[in-house]
């Protein structure tokens, strides 16, 4: 079983930048992979960013550039940094850990982009 509580979202004008985080219950350098999805009001869930036990990364074509995944297995949390915020942007954010047996999801964080 592993925990994911997500942190770091809230409202931001458009070209801000926001970090967030995701603390995990569970060592991160053991779970396959990590990732972001976000999921805005009337749409379906999409998949923002992944990062693989080894390091590599994912990302969708509307965020590359300007969003960036990382770990830190010390602290056993993923993080998120979003740059140049554009109010398409705006969404519930949640962090995934994929294991060899199940999916994990957070709660979810707001991140508002205003125009």
């Amino acid at each position: 079983q592993v925990q994911l509580v997500e942190s770091g979202g809230g409202l931001v004008q458009a070209g801000g930048s926001l970090r967030l985080s995701c603390a995990a219950s569970a060592p991160i350098f053991s779970i396959n992979t990590m990732g972001w999805y976000r999921q805005a009001p009337g749409k379906q869930r999409e998949l923002v960013a992944q990062i693989t036990r080894g390091g590599s990364t994912n990302y969708a074509d509307s965020v590359k550039g300007r969003f960036t995944i990382s770990r830190d297995n010390a602290k056993n949390t993923v993080y998120l940094q979003l740059n140049s915020l554009k109010s398409e942007d705006t969404a519930v954010y949640y962090c995934t850990a994929v294991t060899g047996l199940n999916n994990y999801w957070g709660q979810g964080t707001q991140v508002t982009v205003s125009s």
